[in-house]
């Protein structure tokens, strides 16, 4: 193909100035320090406390978001209502809002002073404690979902409904056996983009997670906190554990979206 040698040179040397070349200074820096001082500070039992509040809420939040997500979507493609475009902008607002701007807010709103914090029972708090974060992550990963499914459910019509309604199915049979088959790939899509950006969130959650070592801390901030006392090989090894996991994430997000384009060619 004409001109590919230099597009693809440029491509990789773009590529690897803006990626590789940085993540792979972590891993070097993580290396420096050697496999035991790595493995101490990647598997510490604050460390793993960390990765634990991060995948837990990461993983709850994704799992919100694919219902209600897909409740949103669903709305927005098959019913016409007033100010449809204001709810439609309404759910992209998480990608332009400053993500400490959303944490803020979400903490005056859910602080025991807020306007929802203070009408909740005392022993059911939220800021401060794991359902805050969850709450936050939820808010920064619903477009991912709603944006994913949309589409397919735009270009799946109505037809296929309407043929099983004929045929005498009923609501919860066409749902299950007809449309949720079709969408399941980009539903397990969107819960993956939603996931990912989960355990990598750090500005929605801080105001509001309460920071607390072994209980609200989330293993962005634990890097922070170990920059700031100087422990870069600590920092680095737990960005390391981050990495790769994101990695995997993105590697099995891949497969989906595979998935998904054979499904539409068929």
């Amino acid at each position: 193909m004409p001109g590919f040698g230099l597009s693809m040179g440029l491509t990789l040397l773009w590529l690897s100035v803006i990626v590789l070349i940085p993540l792979s200074a972590v891993f070097i820096r993580s290396a420096g320090e050697g496999w035991e001082s790595f493995w101490a500070s990647a598997a510490s039992e604050r460390a793993i406390a960390a990765y634990r509040v991060s995948f837990g809420t990461a993983f709850i939040a994704g799992a919100i978001n694919s219902v209600f997500g897909l409740l949103v979507a669903w709305v927005l493609v098959r019913y016409d209502f007033p100010f449809k475009r204001l709810v439609n902008a309404l759910v992209d607002l998480p990608f332009a809002l400053p993500t400490a701007v959303a944490g803020i807010a979400l903490t005056a709103l859910y602080a025991d002073t807020g306007w929802v914090g203070k009408l909740l029972p005392a022993g059911l708090p939220i800021a401060y404690h794991l359902p805050g974060i969850v709450i936050a992550l939820t808010f920064i990963g619903l477009p991912f979902v709603v944006r994913t499914v949309e589409p397919v459910l735009a270009q799946m019509g109505k037809e296929s409904e309407e043929a099983a309604a004929t045929l005498g199915a009923t609501r919860l049979q066409t749902f299950t056996r007809v449309i949720f088959p079709t969408i399941a790939p980009a539903l397990a899509t969107g819960f993956s983009l939603a996931f990912a950006r989960g355990i990598g969130e750090y500005g929605s959650v801080i105001f509001i997670a309460g920071n607390m070592p072994f209980r609200t801390e989330i293993a962005p901030l634990l890097i922070i906190t170990q920059l700031e006392q100087y422990d870069y090989a600590g920092a680095t090894a737990i960005a390391a554990v981050m990495l790769i996991a994101s990695f995997f994430m993105l590697l099995l997000l891949n497969v989906l979206q595979g998935w998904q384009r054979r499904r539409v060619a068929i």
